[in-house]
């Protein structure tokens, strides 16, 4: 296989005429590591960026931190979440600090704006200001306060990248993605702590496991089936409303569970048939991450053409005037290259 650069996955049209194009690459992986299709160059080497963050999860719930903290299905999603800042996540995020003794404060993830417009409204109505709780990755944070607890080591400094915590997360997101921990690329993340760069097919891989985690250590497997579990029972707690995560799961009953991630990234799982998928828009572009992904579930057979036209709004979203009339649309382009 030779692969190419790029491929063009995504094009805007205004009128009769394309505007503009998004290039990228994509990664369908089976559980057993086999690339079954792609688009562009799966081994695009790329930050994880927020598609870790269910990877991120795993250290804390396979050493028993659900159990001993009393994790709820919501709270649980919360750890894996980009979620919207809207009151219940807040509140959620704040009630996995409660479970461990702290409080806002504890958190090193800094205040955010709430992302769902509504939740950002009420709260300049009511004169106050965002907070860390209402930051996107708050339940993530939680999580590595959680396992700071778990691991008896010190919670300050738990964002720096050789603080234990980091480190075990480190070796976890390798294992699972399947390369070793020295050829991981790690940057800083929005929210303050390290990011792992790792090939695109090798993220797949880690979703293919997660979904079906057949040959993991026991505890291993049974935190990656809590993971899905969780998102499944709670899909509104890993994104929110009006976001394609939480739809995705809502329609399909959790048959496909996917995340988001900043700079044009998304990654799933198909739990049944222990597949991977992992996208990257090469140009960073999120109004192509979501066309691209549902895009490719659809020409895999992952979705139907109902549920396909049920996410409409996510796979082929109008470009809308100022008037609110459509006068253009997002709309995926390419085909996906059998292995």
């Amino acid at each position: 296989m030779v692969a190419p650069d790029n491929e063009l996955l995504v094009e805007i049209s205004r009128g009769p005429m394309t505007e503009s194009v998004h290039r990228g690459h994509i990664a369908v992986v089976d559980n057993g590591r086999k690339l079954l299709a792609y688009a562009g160059n799966p081994e695009f080497y790329t930050f994880t960026r927020s598609t870790a963050k269910l990877l991120q999860a795993i250290p804390l719930l396979e050493a028993g931190g659900g159990e001993r903290f009393g994790l709820t299905p919501s709270e649980t999603a919360l750890l894996c979440a980009s979620h919207g800042g809207e009151p219940e996540h807040a509140a959620a995020a704040l009630e996995i600090l409660r479970k461990l003794g702290l409080d806002e404060s504890a958190l090193g993830c800094g205040p955010q704006e709430p992302m769902y417009k509504p939740a950002a409204d009420a709260i300049k109505r009511e004169r106050r200001e965002p907070g860390q709780l209402h930051n996107n990755c708050s339940g993530k944070h939680a999580g590595m306060l959680a396992l700071a607890k778990l691991m008896n080591v010190p919670i300050q400094q738990y964002i720096a990248p050789g603080h234990p915590v980091q480190q075990k997360m480190l070796r976890t997101v390798a294992d699972m993605c399947g390369v070793p921990p020295e050829s991981i690329t790690l940057g800083t993340d929005g929210c303050g702590v390290p990011v792992f760069a790792v090939p695109l097919a090798s993220l797949a891989f880690a979703y293919a496991r997660l979904g079906r985690p057949d040959g993991l250590s026991p505890e291993r497997a049974e935190a990656c089936r809590t993971i899905i579990g969780a998102i499944r029972q709670a899909p509104f707690y890993v994104a929110g409303s009006e976001r394609f995560d939480t739809r995705l799961a809502e329609l399909t009953q959790g048959r496909i569970i996917g995340k988001m991630g900043a700079e044009g990234l998304y990654a799933a799982t198909v739990p049944e048939k222990g597949i991977g998928i992992a996208v990257k828009i090469e140009d960073g572009a999120q109004r192509a991450i979501y066309p691209a992904a549902a895009e490719a579930m659809l020409q895999l057979g992952l979705l139907s053409a109902e549920e396909a036209a049920q996410l409409a709004s996510f796979h082929q979203p109008a470009v809308n005037n100022r008037r609110g009339d459509q006068v253009g649309i997002v709309r995926p382009i390419f085909r996906l290259h059998r292995a």
